[in-house]
């Protein structure tokens, strides 16, 4: 694999992590035999979306789709034509139905990130049909810059799991808006996912900051 560029991160590129350990990873990843998941130029895509004084809501997931085809660099999204849809995403949907009545038309969820959203996943890559094959590489100290990063002002942080909110452990609760629940999976959708309604709670909190609330369901 030859490893991405950097040049569209803009003022992601100042955090620490790209001198001092993405040189190390990205030889990681160029000895790699194995696929890895997502394609080199979609690696940093939920960061190249979206400039840090623009992100208004944040959601962590773990690492990318193992299976080809499925992930792009937005955490939780898949590629537009993807059927049958992750069933995390699936389960995201159910929710969302539950929540505001419907849910998007299909899996790509990129519209979420035009509007202020960072799909950020803790670990960026995955080795094709390994899941969590690449939690070891150090991709979590990324993870910590970022959320270090904006911490300048109150955001919304949308926190599913035990990773996403050990990842942001640090994250004031008193200055944003953290909703923690169970992951979107099926191994724990039902143990408080459904029925948290993260999407209007979400949207009530930046309309009282008085910004607009994210269209959740269509672009």
């Amino acid at each position: 694999m030859t490893p991405p560029s950097l040049s569209a991160l803009g003022d992601w590129a100042e955090l620490p992590f790209f001198a001092a350990d993405w040189p190390r990873i990205a030889q990681r990843l160029a000895a790699e035999p194995r696929e890895i998941l997502p394609p080199a130029p979609k690696i940093f895509a939920a960061l190249e979306h979206l400039q840090p004084a623009a992100v208004e809501v944040v959601i962590l997931g773990q690492d990318p789709y193992p299976t080809p085809g499925h992930a792009h660099g937005y955490a939780f999204s898949a590629e537009p034509h993807v059927r049958p849809i992750p069933r995390s995403l699936a389960n995201i949907f159910k929710e969302l139905h539950g929540d505001l009545g419907a849910p998007p038309e299909d899996p790509d969820l990129r519209f979420w990130a035009d509007q202020g959203v960072l799909l950020l996943n803790n670990v960026l890559t995955v080795p094709a049909g390994c899941a969590n094959g690449h939690a070891k590489l150090g991709w979590q100290t990324l993870t910590a810059q970022v959320l270090a990063r904006l911490s300048d002002r109150p955001r919304a942080y949308l926190l599913w799991g035990a990773h996403a909110q050990k990842a942001a452990a640090q994250v004031d609760p008193v200055q944003n808006l953290k909703i923690e629940t169970p992951h979107p999976s099926p191994l724990s959708a039902r143990r408080g996912f459904f029925g948290s309604r993260p999407f209007s709670r979400v949207n009530d909190w930046l309309q009282g900051q008085g910004k607009p609330g994210i269209h959740w369901t269509k672009p």
